[in-house]
């Protein structure tokens, strides 16, 4: 039962706000009995508190049952979470059935674990699903989980396995998950199939129920379907947003309110295999040794208006999902691949910012308008690079790489991190397979871009700052001194110092790295400058861009991908008044396409939503080229690669391998005979008698020992001097050949002690 704030309350029918003052005070649970109880409410004025209540839910102002009542964007007070992140081992959830909508995406609550005694959970990881107490203080919300919960979505995708007895086991997908569960009922799926299921019953014993059948899990496209599923990401539009979507295309440009720029030679660099053209660029000498440039961005707010059904579709999804085969677009086809696309040749609505760029690569001025363009040419990074190279460019691109040769000496003289994060690329061939995994060449046209990109994301966040308007600024922190000690320590057993006491910038890392020359001591000293950076985030409040040492930061260049570039879109067609008049006849289409009220008024609502979508999809795309890099290395398990240590802990070392990617485990009970303990400091894994080291950064040959396309998850062993794999200690899991198995295993399966089937293994044949 709730407990009564301190303070009396006025006997009789409560106002609304004393209503939501008591719900937001109280300690517990709050319902229509504590609320009457609490106002000494009795007979016909319970009824009129019924009455209230249901007005104050209508309106928006609770939420909940009559049992346990909420504010609305609030959280009941008990409810369960699921665990999104952890940050310097502080773990952060969101609600478990939340249903955002435009108006309320999900809160943030830092989970307050119990460090000891009774009670005391093990620690939790990403996915994890807790029932906890909640509490809203002036720094945010808090949990106090009370019990862990099994898993819900991830542990209940996965493939049908048979045991010798004839009863099914749902092998998961995701490799944090263990555990096989056992299916009480089939649905009709057969084995080897990829399916989803549910529990059957409250207890874990009850096993689980086949609810839906995805089919082959190796097939073509099965790999982003999982992360799709698994993620829970929106994927389909209704059709009546679709139908929305096809009006909004038909909306007609007014050519004389738009600045007309059909006439210059601006162009479009993308991949190869771009799917949608956010961006274009042009740039000619200003005759004083600097350059006039534009960059012209889709004009996505003209046709997706705040309140829409696309607007409320592309909010929900914050941010297009890409994977090898398929694109998850914020936006429907007909707006992001087509009228929306920069396309060679159409004429195309653009948000086009001015650039007046000095002989030092500064950034002297700017300016917004809204445009009419038609790009000269849709052309390919490889292509632009081979006709500057070639001698054979034109000399709207010679134009260009001139006038990036002066921003590229300023982003220099800037120092902003320099960090070799290469981007793995999966290639599929027509029927969907892979045809080649490789490390995408880093070329002068991706840094010509990207530098042009850069600008015009400071222009915006300068221009709304200087209308004092609301900005979606771009935030990445400076690293939390809690990392800044661990990367100290770490260097310290390197034989390097950082000096704490010294202002912390990204050109101090770059030095660093720099002093170091012997190659495997520069892996070791970057992987630990990238695991003490923070994750950048969207927000209201500037707090700078560590990364690229810039004070004021926003995106605006990729509003057909990005929720945030729409909303700082919005925000200047507000604070510089480009409002553009919608056609009378399109009477469903909202008339403004600047920011919302609401949006307005509480710009941190949106804004942590789509920093949440953000990471969900990067974690999506992730896993997902985990599983096509275990897929392409299924056929190679028992060969020898090179691979660099990339995490350290008690349990063994994560290695990734080298060119290619895709983690994978090395136990530490596959490192011989000899006991090894952990040096946290060091990162690293200490041999007792023979100082044998594995540490963070390290470069080692390591056989492949497993590779499972279903979770992306691989698994190395090491070699002795000779080149042979390491005769593991202990007791060794054996393999088994099930008999009359047919599974996408292949037969092979690792049983455990009680021979029933866990992950499958060994993808393809195993290399002798």
């Amino acid at each position: 039962m709730a407990k009564r704030p301190t303070t009396k309350h006025p006997q009789g029918l409560p106002s609304r706000e004393q209503v939501l003052q008591f719900i937001q005070s109280a300690d517990s649970i709050v319902g229509k009995r504590e609320i009457a109880k609490a106002f000494g409410l009795k007979g016909q004025e319970k009824i009129a508190l019924k009455a209230l209540l249901k007005d104050m839910a209508e309106e928006g102002l609770i939420d909940g049952k009559k049992t346990a009542y909420h504010r609305m964007g609030g959280v009941p007070k008990v409810t369960v979470l699921r665990v999104l992140e952890i940050d310097d081992g502080d773990a952060f959830a969101i609600p478990d059935a939340w249903s955002p909508d435009d108006a309320t995406p999900p809160p943030r609550l830092k989970i307050v674990e119990k460090k000891k005694g009774p009670g005391r959970m093990a620690a939790l990881k990403i996915g994890d699903r807790v029932l906890a107490r909640t509490e809203e203080t002036q720094r945010g919300w808090l949990a106090h989980p009370m019990k862990k919960l099994p898993a819900r979505t991830e542990g209940l995708m996965g493939v049908v396995e048979m045991d010798g007895s004839g009863k099914g086991w749902l092998a998961p997908v995701d490799k944090r998950v263990r555990n096989s569960a056992l299916i009480a009922d089939l649905g009709g799926a057969e084995e080897g199939q990829l399916v989803i299921a549910e529990p059957a019953g409250r207890s874990p014993r009850a096993g689980v129920k086949v609810v839906e059948v995805l089919g082959d899990p190796l097939a073509p496209k099965s790999f982003s379907m999982i992360a799709i599923a698994k993620h829970g990401i929106p994927h389909i539009f209704a059709e009546e947003a679709l139908a929305e979507a096809e009006r909004a295309a038909k909306l007609l440009l007014s050519e004389d309110k738009r600045e007309d720029l059909r006439a210059l030679p601006i162009v479009a660099i993308d991949p190869a295999d771009a799917r949608d053209h956010d961006d274009a660029i042009w740039a000619e000498p200003d005759g004083q040794g600097g350059f006039r440039a534009i960059v012209a961005i889709a004009d996505v707010s003209f046709y997706v208006r705040p309140g829409s059904l696309i607007d409320r579709e592309a909010r929900k999804r914050g941010n297009s999902v890409y994977f090898p085969d398929r694109v998850v677009p914020m936006l429907p086809e007909v707006l992001s691949a087509d009228v929306c696309s920069l396309k060679q040749g159409e004429d195309r609505a653009a948000m086009a910012c001015h650039l007046t760029i000095s002989a030092e690569g500064k950034v002297t001025n700017f300016r917004f308008t809204r445009a009419l363009v038609r790009i000269a040419g849709n052309i390919a990074y490889e292509d632009a690079q081979a006709q500057i190279d070639g001698g054979t460019a034109p000399e709207h691109l010679q134009n260009l790489w001139a006038c990036w040769k002066l921003l590229a000496a300023a982003r220099h003289a800037r120092d902003p991190l320099e960090l070799e994060l290469p981007e793995r690329q999966v290639k599929l061939d027509d029927q969907g397979k892979i045809a080649e995994i490789a490390i995408r060449e880093r070329l002068d046209a991706h840094r010509v871009v990207e530098d042009f990109m850069i600008a015009a994301n400071v222009a915006a966040a300068r221009a709304l700052e200087a209308k004092t308007a609301p900005v979606v600024y771009r935030v990445h922190e400076p690293p939390s001194r809690e990392k800044l000690i661990a990367l100290r320590d770490y260097l310290d057993t390197l034989g390097r110092k950082l000096a704490l006491g010294q202002v912390i910038t990204p050109g101090l890392f770059n030095r660093m790295l720099k002093d170091v020359t012997e190659d495997a001591e520069r892996a070791q000293v970057m992987e630990a400058v990238l695991r003490s950076q923070t994750q950048a985030y969207y927000g209201p409040r500037n707090a700078g861009h560590f990364g690229l040492a810039l004070a004021s930061y926003a995106h605006f260049t990729s509003p057909i991908r990005r929720y945030a570039d729409l909303l700082v879109h919005r925000a200047l067609v507000d604070a510089y008044k480009l409002e553009q008049p919608k056609p009378p006849h399109n009477a469903n289409i909202p008339e403004t396409s600047g920011l919302s009220d609401r949006d307005r008024d509480d710009l941190s609502r949106v804004t942590d939503a789509i920093s949440a979508a953000e990471r969900r999809a990067m974690e999506a795309e992730r896993e997902t080229i985990d599983r096509y890099v275990a897929a392409w290395l299924a056929g190679r398990v028992g060969e020898t690669f090179e691979t660099r240590i990339t995490g350290v802990q008690r349990f063994g070392f994560f290695a990734t391998i080298v060119g290619l990617g895709g983690d994978g485990l090395v136990p530490i009970s596959t490192l011989g005979d000899e006991r090894f303990h952990h040096d946290e400091a060091a990162q690293a894994l200490v041999g007792e008698s023979s100082r044998k080291r594995y540490s963070l950064g390290d470069r080692l040959q390591l056989m492949l020992a497993e590779a499972n396309p279903l979770t992306g998850a691989l698994k190395f062993q090491p070699l002795d001097a000779d080149g042979q794999p390491i005769e593991p200690r202990g007791e060794r899991m054996q393999y088994r050949r099930k008999p009359g198995g047919k599974g996408p295993g292949n037969g092979k399966h690792m049983t455990g002690k009680r021979g029933r089937p866990g992950d499958i293994r060994h993808q393809g044949r195993k290399k002798r």
